[in-house]
């Protein structure tokens, strides 16, 4: 796959450009022990592609949570605000692919099921965020992947056809939205997935352990 053929490059956010999962994982852990409620055992799978408000309602349904869905979301983002503005990393290989990007002049956009304010925290945080002209978030459109609304939004927001853009993705969730949306995809190694990793691979146009192999495909 040449990485030139494209004519925009959508990323995914967490766990895909930002090393995030164990955040999540943790502030589920601490929210729930503050309801005085047991972490369930395989969990998180049932999370993935859920916009942040969806999960804010699975939440309050599952565990029959008095507080609002918009309460709910307000701890998380209290919860996790620092930790995305001074913590979370970018990914291996990020910073270098995206540079080579912008000097390609190729359009960048970002459709994520995290919440804006944390979105733009850490993208502010590591300044990349001047490289992207789009960014989207689940909440913004109908549903959460694996519904492609929001690939779909990100497209139109940058002014290109689907078929012609590149989606970055992790989870399964999200390469299948972007097949929906007609999307080429390029699956990106994250260990809170590996046990989906087959079916990743399976349904993926590639699969990589980081950005690095990229780097030389778009310097040609």
């Amino acid at each position: 796959m040449n990485i030139n053929d494209f004519h925009a490059i959508i990323f995914d956010l967490d766990g895909t450009l930002i090393d995030s999962m164990w955040v999540w994982k943790q502030i589920d852990i601490d929210y729930l022990a503050k309801k005085q409620i047991e972490f369930p055992s395989q969990f998180q799978g049932d999370l993935d592609g859920m916009s942040f408000t969806e999960t804010a309602v699975y939440f309050k349904e599952r565990f029959h949570l008095e507080d609002s869905v918009e309460t709910i979301k307000q701890d998380w983002i209290d919860m996790s605000y620092q930790k995305y503005t001074e913590e979370v990393a970018l990914k291996e290989g990020v910073l270098p692919f995206l540079a080579s990007l912008a000097e390609r002049q190729i359009p960048m956009g970002i459709g994520t099921s995290s919440n804006r304010v944390l979105a733009e925290g850490v993208l502010c945080h590591h300044q990349i965020d001047g490289y992207f002209s789009a960014l989207r978030t689940s909440c913004e459109v109908e549903a959460g992947k694996p519904n492609p609304a929001i690939f779909l939004k990100v497209a139109e927001d940058l002014g290109i056809d689907p078929t012609h853009c590149l989606v970055f993705e992790d989870t399964l969730a999200g390469v299948e939205a972007a097949k929906r949306a007609g999307m080429a995809v390029i699956a990106i190694h994250e260990p809170a997935h590996a046990h989906r990793k087959e079916e990743i691979q399976a349904l993926a146009d590639d699969y990589l352990d980081n950005f690095h192999p990229l780097l030389k495909k778009t310097s040609t």
